[in-house]
């Protein structure tokens, strides 16, 4: 083929443009028919990993058609019983399983290097009649104890991560049963669906702009009782149209010779919707996406128990992006103003929540990122005993490439430093929010979601299930764009067929345009020109959504038709009083009365570290390792179990936070009399200390106090200049 390089630049990039045209409309042809084989398998799945099926959902009480299934290590992965089991949960929000092991470096593939055994919950395609979002909790509250069973030798509980849409599902199992689960990480996942801030966050005024959830109720009719995930999809979709109808063929077809298999691994979970019971789906819209019941204590089981996260004793992480237009940090942790005024609330309730806000990742990047999976996944994966272990609070996670000048870097974990920042609820509202006037708005569109629910069901949802019949429902679900765009380009369709083999011609004679090619340049900046208007076209749309739901939901008129009126109390939604969290909190306050004194040295040691490190309002890595070789090297009959360390480390704190001084007086009370086992333990201690790297000012003071208090001092120079080094 080398007379083709005799060619102009027209000649050269037309040829190019017409290869670059068969191979990518090769890629599409390959994508439809990985779309009808993933389609018509029974269990299908994204997963990277191999697994074997441990429970059925399907087999439940009150089945549903979720599973547990155990992750199978690669060859060369070992894991290790001691270490707690991590369970993924995938999200059911349209797309199928298996986004939390897509490749190697995801979720599931960080948790099995750090040799943790690994679970994942998943679902298949279509939904058990009459299935329930109660049931799909109970079922996993049923999957976690499955997993906590195989594991006996292990002392944590299972670690559960929570993708998107399962996260708020794992929030409401742990609310029900809280003595189930370890840690919980929440990545994506929304929990106050009415937060966000005006210009940045359109998709929460969707569901008010459309009139309420009367069209989930139209969907699910005209799907004789199913409702199809694709519109959840195209919800998705829709947000960023540049993306959605430009850039990410374009970004294909300009990179044919190199995208094409990692376009076709994430289609082939992006373009196989799944379905979902009709009422499934109109609970959650009802009752989270426009009733925003969820954080506020409002939604009870059938039983008659109230779902109240307060009840999760377990720490929450809380993973989510500023470039998350689908779960803005808004909807991530505005639940935790919902639930608490004041941060010392969250300590009264013996809750840990930590979170960390990555600057620029995408809602999808969150779960399915290497970069992301590397880092962040890593990070909190490798620390995760240390967050289980952290007394209760807020915290931000700051995760930071180490210093070359770090101190003690043996001390750390990979090339990233974990820090935990003390924070208070002033900084999750300094994130932005409502306000009282649009908070009512919110409050309005769900009365007027209810009305039109209702006269839907009364007037028009009969005659609609009466004309609709299940084949005729397969059609409409077969012809949905989400689900014709895939098929259209498969070998079923006759005109696709000479695809492949011009295809393979082309890449035998493949000839590429130069980089400098005018023409390429100027298909370049066609598209984005493209691109740009697409993105004015969606800016303008979102603006005009916005300033309709506004002004539609702020007449003083609509909120008096629908009760609102007369509001003379802000209409953010907030969780009631509880008389029984109240008195648990009065009791176990009257129970820390008595233990200012109670206890021995290891309550001695640990009320000094904490006191010493108090003020800085952050931890690190480096000191909590440190404390852990200390632990390890005990022997076996004096060293308390991690679970008794953690209620050690936890009562010492609230001793510390509830009377500073009274704490810190009855030290030596604590102390044994040999003098050699407070050297030891003052050893150890400074030990600790010394990890994170230099004390301030006010730590050094603090620890010269508990020096005092102790009744020891350094044996050498040397060993009080490392504390301060």
């Amino acid at each position: 083929m080398s007379g083709w390089k005799g060619m102009g630049p027209v000649q050269e990039y037309w040829l190019d443009a017409w290869q670059r045209t068969i191979l990518f409309l090769d890629v599409l042809r390959e994508r439809g028919n990985n779309y009808l084989k993933h389609s018509s398998s029974k269990v299908p799945h994204a997963l990277d990993f191999k697994a074997e099926l441990i429970r059925d959902g399907r087999t439940l009480p009150r089945p549903v058609n979720y599973a547990l299934v155990r992750i199978i290590p690669p060859d060369g992965t070992k894991t290790d019983p001691a270490k707690p089991p991590f369970v993924v949960v995938d999200p059911r929000a349209g797309h199928g399983p298996g986004i939390g092991g897509m490749k190697q470096e995801s979720e599931i593939g960080v948790a099995l290097a750090a040799g943790h055994p690994c679970y994942f919950i998943g679902f298949l395609p279509e939904p058990v009649p009459g299935q329930t979002v109660e049931d799909v909790c109970r079922a996993e509250a049923v999957f976690v104890e499955d997993v906590a069973a195989r594991h006996p030798d292990t002392e944590g509980k299972p670690v559960i991560i929570g993708n998107c849409q399962a996260g708020w599902q794992i929030m409401m199992m742990a609310a029900i049963k809280p003595d189930l689960v370890g840690p919980i990480m929440l990545a994506g996942s929304p929990l106050s669906y009415w937060a966000g801030v005006r210009g940045k966050n359109p998709m929460r005024y969707v569901g008010g702009v459309l009139g309420g959830t009367w069209m989930t109720a139209l969907a699910g009719d005209i799907g004789c009782g199913i409702f199809d995930g694709a519109h959840l999809v195209a919800n998705f979709e829709s947000l960023n149209p540049a993306n959605t109808y430009w850039q990410k063929s374009y970004n294909v077809y300009s990179k044919v010779d190199t995208e094409a298999r990692r376009f076709l691994d994430f289609e082939t979970w992006w373009g196989s919707p799944v379905l979902l019971d009709a009422e499934e789906m109109q609970w959650i819209a009802d009752n989270l996406f426009v009733g925003n019941k969820l954080a506020t204590g409002e939604l009870r089981t059938s039983d008659g128990l109230r779902i109240d996260l307060r009840n999760i004793k377990s720490p929450i992480i809380v993973f989510c992006s500023w470039g998350d237009n689908i779960t803005p940090p808004q909807q991530a942790l505005d639940w935790i103003t919902d639930l608490y005024d004041h941060e010392r609330e969250i300590v009264a309730n013996g809750q840990t929540i930590v979170y960390t806000l990555h600057h620029t990742i995408g809602h999808l990047g969150i779960f399915v990122s290497g970069k992301v999976a590397r880092k962040e996944h890593g990070e909190f994966t490798a620390c995760m005993d240390m967050i289980d272990l952290l007394p209760p609070g807020l915290y931000e996670a700051v995760i930071t490439e180490v210093d070359p000048d770090v101190a003690n870097p043996e001390l750390i974990h990979g090339r990233y430093l974990f820090q935990l920042q003390a924070r208070t609820l002033d900084d999750i509202r300094a994130l932005g929010g409502n306000s009282p006037e649009d908070d009512l708005r919110f409050a309005t569109a769900a009365r007027v979601s209810e009305a039109n629910h209702g006269l839907y069901r009364t007037l028009a949802g009969p005659i609609v299930r009466t004309m609709m019949t299940n084949p005729a429902a397969d059609v409409v679900r077969q012809m949905h764009p989400n689900r014709l765009r895939f098929a259209m380009f498969s070998d079923q369709n006759p005109m696709m067929q000479p695809i492949e083999a011009m295809a393979d011609a082309v890449r035998t004679a493949r000839e590429p345009v130069s980089p400098d090619n005018p023409l390429l340049a100027m298909e370049k900046a066609i598209s984005s020109w493209i691109s740009a208007s697409l993105e004015a076209y969606g800016n303008a749309r979102d603006a005009m959504t916005e300033a309709l739901f506004l002004n539609t939901y702020g007449s003083p008129l609509l909120q008096a038709m629908v009760g609102l009126g007369a509001q003379t109390e802000p209409a953010r939604q907030h969780v009631e009083r509880d008389l029984i969290h109240e008195a648990a909190e009065a009791k176990a306050r009257s129970e820390l009365e008595t233990g200012f004194e109670a206890g021995g040295l290891p309550e001695a040691a640990l009320r000094s570290l904490i006191y010493v490190r108090l003020p800085e309002g952050s931890i690190d890595e480096r000191g909590f390792r440190m404390l852990m070789e200390i632990w390890e090297r005990q022997p076996a009959a004096k060293r308390p179990p991690m679970t008794r360390l953690k209620e050690l480390l936890k009562e010492q704190y609230l001793l510390v936070r509830l009377d500073e001084e009274r704490a810190i007086r009855a030290i030596p009370k604590l102390l044994p009399s040999s003098m050699d086992e407070r050297r030891a333990a003052m050893d150890a201690l400074r030990r600790v200390i010394s990890a994170k790297g230099t004390l301030p000012e006010e730590g050094r003071r603090r620890l010269a106090r508990v020096e005092a208090l102790f009744d020891v001092k350094a044996e050498k120079p040397a060993k009080e200049e490392a504390v301060h080094a």
